[in-house]
């Protein structure tokens, strides 16, 4: 189990922070969305670097939802939804219309903001991906819910209940779940849209810790409004705002260069407070 005020030591976070390395693993050329005709998000240019965790912030309604689910094309599923620009990931366009975007997904996993585990066993939750991709394994299957759930500190809480409805865990728990759920595909891309907002403060520093832990092995795009939050998960920070009722990208860079020494004055309005 995940102590809810367990913490990572300064030798820890140096470690964690060392595995990532300013190598593109999703590029963003040019990329607007528009809903029904109407931009809501306008020329974004943005890396994202492989095994970094980067944060997207800036008020409600700048769009930056609408960035996150175009890094794996669940905008597809959006009534009314178009992107122009050109997303690439590993090099690949995923853009192209031949695309397969169940592997996509499967590789850019997506964490949403209410936790959403099937209404079936904690079991079932896991090992159904895993068929849905062709393993039948028995064993193998178990292994891998095995692995996942110590991962995300869940192995200990309930691997004497897998057969309980999964609805039944806790917030936090469901959330965690959840991200075992992503994880049991072997993504290389976690996006989070807000995945702590939903959550009681405990809950929330249980997940947040997992978010770090995850540094250096995932690359992971999170979504937060919490800018303290942000400051402390997140090696890249993009600022996003309105700009004549259309989202923009603003700044982009290192934490806690952004954080701390903002070169935009919107920017540095929107992390005092003065602004948003």
């Amino acid at each position: 189990m995940i102590s809810p005020d367990k913490g990572f030591t300064i030798g820890q976070l140096t470690e964690a922070k060392a595995c990532c390395e300013p190598t593109p693993h999703l590029s963003v050329q040019n990329l607007s969305i528009n809903y029904h005709q109407k931009t809501v998000l306008d020329n974004v240019n943005l890396d994202i670097y492989k095994g970094c965790i980067t944060a997207l912030i800036g008020p409600s309604g700048c769009g930056k939802t609408s960035f996150l689910s175009a890094l794996n094309r669940m905008l597809d599923m959006t009534t009314g939804a178009t992107v122009s620009g050109q997303v690439t990931f590993n090099g690949e366009n995923i853009y192209k219309s031949d695309k397969d975007l169940l592997q996509l997904r499967r590789r850019v996993g997506m964490i949403f903001q209410k936790p959403n585990p099937f209404p079936l066993s904690i079991y079932r939750n896991l090992a159904l991906p895993l068929k849905e991709i062709g393993i039948k394994n028995k064993q193998l299957i178990e292994h891998k819910i095995e692995t996942v759930l110590k991962e995300v500190g869940l192995w200990e809480e309930v691997h004497h209940q897998l057969d309980m409805t999964a609805t039944k865990l806790s917030g936090g728990q469901q959330q965690r779940l959840c991200i075992a759920r992503a994880l049991v595909l072997q993504p290389e891309v976690l996006l989070m849209d807000e995945p702590c907002s939903a959550l009681d403060p405990i809950s929330s520093a249980v997940v947040e810790d997992l978010i770090v832990s995850l540094r250096g092995r995932y690359t992971v795009v999170i979504v937060t409004h919490n800018l303290a939050q942000a400051k402390r998960v997140a090696n890249y920070a993009a600022f996003f705002w309105m700009q004549e009722r259309v989202g923009k990208l603003i700044e982009f860079g290192r934490s806690q260069n952004l954080f701390e020494q903002p070169q935009n004055t919107l920017t540095a309005a929107f992390i005092d407070g003065r602004k948003g």
